[in-house]
């Protein structure tokens, strides 16, 4: 967040900023959903919903399922929540006790360490490097020398992009079933993927007994919306009936209303289209980034970041971030952001955004490479 407030001073000052920072797409929602935005402000109050979410939307996610992944899911499996950040604190706080020790993989999505500890969780951090892809393993889980009551894997994930290869998210969640360990899958990059990337998979293919955590922000564009859901498992739906009337009482009405015209035809095709961009602006990096130095790079299977090794020009991954937006006017993310042990060595680049800029970046990080070479 820092680097986003030094980004924006930049922009303000100075006009030039390349922000390839910000994980979130350049790009609005699609077409039928703000035509069905417009709609609703027209013919709806607008007041309170059902907690869980209006039942014409619950029933658009269980369709997607059967549609994307011919995974049977029902409306009453499908919580509606406020994004996938009110999400992660639904799923945390009716899984899991003060006390709990959950695993996680290192990098990872820093908000998962954050709400964790605030509720008295214990995080336990997987070190993932390269060898594994960036991703957790069944045989991290089984060397643990204390046991877990909770694993968190994101698949395509953030910062690295990687996907879990489906046979081994399908292992890890009947590890997690067998055990007694409560996996919660972050699939809120599904949709984001490259021609040959493992496919993705839903950890309920394999166990019903995970948690899934989606939301609209990413593949349908819709971050400002606030909208997400979650896959509960039978045995957690009425506690997370009761968090979500206390925390929130509701997700926000209008975007629930719009968001059922996410789930047609044109808005699949509008959101795929952006894939075909981001596939671009991804070949860009893959190819430029080795040619200015920067070739220890994670796997970009998905999502839309590539996370690089800059070890050899810095062991201080959020100073290099400042020095290039002040020379430059790029912004980056520093990996400490989402690494605390080994980050200093690492920075993400997003590549949500328009072609031109990636390109622009590109020709501004030459020179400020090759001061440090």
């Amino acid at each position: 967040m820092d680097i986003w407030a030094a980004a924006a001073e930049r922009q303000q000052t100075r006009g030039d900023l390349i922000n390839l920072s910000a994980g979130q797409p350049s790009t609005p929602a699609p077409a039928p959903v703000r035509a069905a935005a417009a709609k609703a402000l027209e013919s709806e109050v607008l007041g309170y919903t059902v907690a869980l979410g209006i039942p014409e939307l619950r029933e658009g996610i269980a369709e997607h399922y059967r549609r994307t992944y011919d995974v049977p899911v029902q409306p009453h499996d499908v919580v509606v929540t406020t994004a996938g950040s009110g999400g992660f604190l639904l799923a945390f706080l009716a899984a899991f006790d003060a006390g709990d020790r959950v695993a996680m993989a290192r990098p990872g999505y820093p908000c998962y360490r954050n709400i964790l500890t605030a509720l008295g969780c214990e995080v336990v951090e997987l070190p993932c490097g390269p060898e594994t892809r960036f991703q957790p393993t069944v045989a991290m889980i089984e060397a643990l020398e204390q046991p877990v009551q909770g694993l968190i894997v994101a698949s395509p994930a953030n910062p690295t992009g990687t996907v879990v290869d489906p046979a081994e998210l399908a292992a890890l969640a009947a590890l997690c079933e067998e055990r007694g360990i409560r996996l919660v899958s972050d699939e809120i990059y599904h949709g984001l993927s490259y021609p040959g990337a493992p496919a993705t998979a839903c950890a309920w293919e394999t166990s019903r007994e995970a948690i899934v955590v989606n939301s609209f922000s990413k593949y349908f564009s819709m971050t400002g919306w606030r909208l997400g859901w979650l896959l509960v498992p039978e045995g957690l739906r009425r506690a997370v009936d009761r968090l979500t009337g206390n925390l929130t009482i509701c997700p926000p009405a209008l975007p629930q209303y719009a968001a059922v015209a996410a789930f047609t035809p044109e808005s699949y095709a509008e959101a795929d289209s952006h894939v075909e961009r981001y596939a671009l602006n991804r070949s860009l990096l893959l190819d430029g980034l080795p040619a200015l130095g920067i070739d220890r790079l994670a796997p970009a299977d998905g999502a839309f970041y590539v996370y690089a090794d800059v070890g050899h020009l810095t062991d201080d991954s959020m100073r290099l971030t400042y020095e290039l937006l002040g020379e430059t006017g790029v912004a980056i993310a520093p990996g400490v952001d989402f690494d605390p042990v080994d980050g200093h060595r690492y920075v993400r680049l997003s590549f949500a955004g328009a072609t031109a800029p990636i390109e622009e970046a590109l020709t501004r990080l030459a020179p400020f490479l090759a001061k440090r070479s």
